[in-house]
């Protein structure tokens, strides 16, 4: 896709502060986070959305979705058995489809946020 922003960051064309990649996946930290860590993982194939993922997609699906919890543990906000302290550990992933459903960039993406409270996700 010649105008989408994701795939020109997966290419290499734009700046990203990427924390991951391999041969198939790409994460990099949000220029506009909702919370202390804020992570986008992306496929480096385009894939518009969500709605355009099929059978043929459920192995990229299971290793984005399985990229997450590591992601989580490098940056410091995985769950650490049962703390009650101010930051405890935990984090929300979030995959945005469509207008109404917040997308902003059609290249499918999940969110990884986390850190101390409050965050801002208005989007």
């Amino acid at each position: 896709m010649d105008n989408c922003i994701f795939c020109k960051i997966a290419a290499k064309q734009l700046p990203a502060n990427i924390v991951y990649e391999d041969d198939e996946l790409m994460a990099f930290k949000d220029i506009k986070p909702a919370a202390p860590i804020h992570l986008l993982v992306i496929p480096k194939k385009h894939i518009s959305s969500l709605s355009d993922c099929n059978a043929s997609h459920h192995e990229l699906l299971g290793k984005m979705l399985a990229l997450v919890p590591k992601l989580a543990a490098e940056h410091g906000i995985a769950p650490v058995g049962d703390e009650t302290g101010p930051f405890s550990g935990g984090y929300k992933t979030l995959i945005n489809t469509g207008p109404e459903g917040g997308q902003e960039v059609y290249h499918l993406h999940a969110h990884l946020l986390g850190g101390p409270r409050p965050w801002t996700l208005d989007r």
